[in-house]
């Protein structure tokens, strides 16, 4: 299936830059577009496309809509931007000086308003010292859970990708005894294993992909960050649709039962958007959902 392979590839490269930019003239978008869609390959350079951008090529993604405000306790916040570009790749400097080049590129029409940088922690390790995305699918489940089946062109093959910056209070929850921040999670960190009595607030359950109707797989693609803002979980996880995330965090903030995930306790996530991955084509990234006449 013709999709940005880097999305489910694995393993997860050890750095990543996260740019996220809005829309500053809609009259130099296709000269910008035209220069950025050469550089996308879906592997080190992955895009996503947010609402605003959509809507300023006069088109519609079926599926896509901007990140909800959610009527809850706790604060997931909306910070919908119109591009999303994701590099990946070993050499933080190399990112770096990419990163430059593309906001340099995409000056005319898009404005870079923010940027994180994420790394690989102990393979896959949360700065919390929890394994992060145990319960990910794998080979053909993954692809069913991230990937879009459809019969209409430029669909087939893309994904919608949900990203949170989480922010851990880290010295708060290092101050917890063992047994409590195993609770909060619903594993052990000890040994990865999940609790059977862990308590209804565990991240863990409140999260289970399998207990919601119908069920809520996503592929889970997050990485450590860190920088002047603080440290926690680059969140990022792709479906075939929006939805499956959507009730996840429904969950999480108390909204289907009341009962608040634990994760809240000691994080908060600081942004949060939608976007849409076109796939790929024999020519590159294909956007002949968005540029056909």
């Amino acid at each position: 299936m013709p999709f940005q392979q880097g999305l489910l590839a694995k393993p997860v490269p050890a750095h990543a830059r996260h740019l996220f930019f809005s829309l500053h003239s809609v009259e130099a978008l296709p000269a910008v577009l035209d220069a950025l869609l050469p550089q996308v390959d879906g592997q080190s350079l992955i895009l996503g496309m947010g609402t605003p951008l959509v809507k300023a090529l006069g088109r519609d993604v079926p599926g896509l809509r901007a990140f909800p405000q959610l009527d809850a306790v706790v604060e997931n916040p909306s910070t919908q931007h119109a591009l999303w570009l994701w590099l990946r790749g070993a050499e933080r400097g190399e990112l770096f000086l990419q990163a430059q080049a593309l906001e340099q590129t995409l000056a005319p029409a898009l404005r870079l308003v923010d940027s994180v940088d994420g790394f690989l922690h102990r393979g896959g390790h949360d700065l919390s010292g929890y394994e992060d995305g145990t319960e990910n699918p794998v080979d053909d489940d993954a692809v069913e859970a991230a990937i879009v089946a459809s019969e209409q062109p430029g669909l087939a093959g893309s994904s919608f990708a949900a990203f949170q910056l989480w922010k851990h209070d880290l010295n708060y929850f290092k101050s917890l005894p063992q047994q409590e921040q195993d609770n909060i999670i619903g594993r052990r960190m000890s040994d990865n294993e999940e609790l059977d009595d862990a308590p209804a607030s565990a991240h863990v359950k409140r999260t289970a992909q399998e207990s919601f109707a119908p069920e809520a797989f996503v592929v889970r693609r997050s990485v450590a960050w860190a920088d002047e803002r603080g440290a926690g979980l680059a969140f990022v996880a792709l479906g075939h649709s929006l939805d499956a995330f959507e009730v996840q965090l429904r969950r999480m903030s108390g909204l289907e039962d009341g009962i608040i995930d634990g994760l809240y306790r000691f994080s908060r996530p600081l942004t949060g958007g939608y976007y849409w991955c076109p796939p790929m084509g024999e020519a590159g990234l294909d956007l002949s959902l968005l540029l056909q006449a």
